[in-house]
């Protein structure tokens, strides 16, 4: 049974077709707002300890925020799946089918962030760059979900 799934998997990733304006813009709209509740801790986290002028080690930091990112991003998206089903599941939903896709976004912001200002320290023109990573890195692998596997975050 777990082969056929995975050879189902394979077969439907190399024949989906990657030109549907469609699902590319539902795609962006799932992104989006995984986006929004990544942004929420990640950017509360490190706004936290650099304006409490806590000195922490930068990796340690990150780390934080990427945990907060993921809690909250999990948190809007199970309130917004609970307006179409119970809140068990759509905490399961969330969890379930966004996680790869938060991972994904909180590595890309924080390294954009580390890159750029060679800690965690945000600034006014670094956060439309952090932005864009995280949602360009996640946004083929939520195409994908939608396309080949029929299954979106929202």
């Amino acid at each position: 049974m777990y082969m056929e799934e995975v050879n189902m998997i394979l077969e439907n990733t190399f024949s989906i077709n990657w030109f549907c304006r469609h699902t590319w813009l539902q795609a962006s709209k799932n992104t989006s707002w995984c986006l929004l509740g990544c942004c929420i801790g990640d950017f509360g986290t490190i706004a936290f300890f650099q304006f409490m002028e806590i000195n922490w080690p930068v990796y340690l930091i990150m780390s934080l925020a990427m945990i907060n990112g993921i809690i909250t991003s999990i948190i809007l998206e199970t309130i917004i799946l609970s307006k179409q089903m119970i809140l068990k599941l759509a905490f399961k939903t969330a969890v379930g089918m966004s996680l790869v896709s938060m991972i994904s976004m909180e590595a890309a912001m924080n390294f954009t962030d580390y890159i750029l200002t060679g800690g965690a320290i945000l600034t006014w023109w670094v956060i439309p760059f952090m932005l864009l990573a995280g949602f360009i890195t996640p946004l083929p692998y939520n195409y994908w979900r939608l396309k080949a596997l029929g299954k979106g975050c929202h």
